[in-house]
């Protein structure tokens, strides 16, 4: 069974930068996608970034390329969010999800949709004040 613990949220002013872990226990395949959704409240949870366990793809929503930068450490099942340039509407509670599949088109990874991850973690919380 898979099992996911995000950490690393807090209160940042506008223009700062935190990182997110994600502590992945229990058997993923490298063709089984981690990803990052965030959830504003009363809102939908979104995409944000993911990548193959492999390492091999990543993939970021338009709101966040450039500014978050997903990466992992084999050596210790963790996939990290970096998030520099933040910016209030950057404020949400932080999931990190799992797929038991990779889906690419022409060779790009696609996140999904929320509905279409098999487990999330708890969440962490992410503030940007103005």
């Amino acid at each position: 069974q898979i099992h996911l613990v995000e950490s690393g949220g807090g209160l940042v002013h506008a223009g700062g930068s935190l990182k997110l872990s994600c502590a992945v226990s229990g058997f993923t395949p490298d063709y089984y996608t981690i990803g990052w959704f965030r959830q504003a409240p009363e809102g939908a949870r979104e995409q944000v970034s993911c990548m193959t366990v492999s390492g091999a793809h990543t993939a970021y929503d338009a709101a966040v390329e450039g500014r978050f930068t997903i990466s992992k450490d084999t050596t210790k099942n963790t996939v990290y969010l970096q998030m520099n340039s933040l910016k209030p509407e950057d404020t949400g509670l932080y999931y990190c999800g799992f797929q038991s599949h990779q889906s690419l088109i022409y060779g790009k990874l696609q996140c999904g949709r929320a509905i279409d991850y098999d487990g999330w973690g708890r969440g962490t919380q992410v503030t940007v004040s103005s």
